[in-house]
């Protein structure tokens, strides 16, 4: 059985991770935002929280705590779908930065029900750097490699 503390500093580890992704979401103007984000990651780490203490309590199979991820990131992919929207008449999807947001914070969530404090760190660093530095790198590859919108026709 988990103590008390370690429970606290789990949940407690993924609704603040969940936040700050959340918090980079709502800053660049994106549907979701720190609660929402901080829900998803605390809510996925109760669920597997719930399933690691399960498993260690009542010798429940650990294909138990598995089969739990696969729904949860399962059942998550429909919330991060209600973010995303097609735009018929510019040929665009928006909101697929956020909907992996929405999936990569219930995959921090469950690191933190499952206490695997090395691969969240790693995790995170990658988040930060991907959020941080993707746009801007993103801009520049378009800018020197991508096609002007109206080229002018060869005379």
């Amino acid at each position: 059985m988990l103590e008390i503390s370690d429970v606290i500093l789990r949940l407690g580890a993924a609704a603040l991770f969940g936040a700050a992704i959340g918090l980079n979401r709502d800053l660049h103007g994106k549907p979701t935002g720190a609660r929402t984000l901080g829900l998803v990651a605390l809510g996925a780490a109760v669920v597997t929280l719930a399933t690691v203490d399960a498993v260690g309590q009542a010798g429940a199979d650990r294909g138990d705590l598995s089969r739990i991820m696969q729904g949860l990131l399962t059942g998550i992919g429909f919330l991060g779908a209600g973010v995303i929207i097609h735009e018929d008449n510019a040929h665009r999807v928006r909101g697929l930065t956020t909907a992996a947001c929405v999936w990569v914070t219930a995959c921090i969530g469950m690191m933190c029900g499952v206490g695997n404090w090395k691969v969240l760190a790693i995790a995170l660093l990658f988040v930060a750097a991907v959020l941080i530095l993707g746009g801007p790198l993103e801009r520049i590859v378009h800018r020197v490699w991508r096609e002007p919108e109206n080229p002018t026709p060869d005379v």
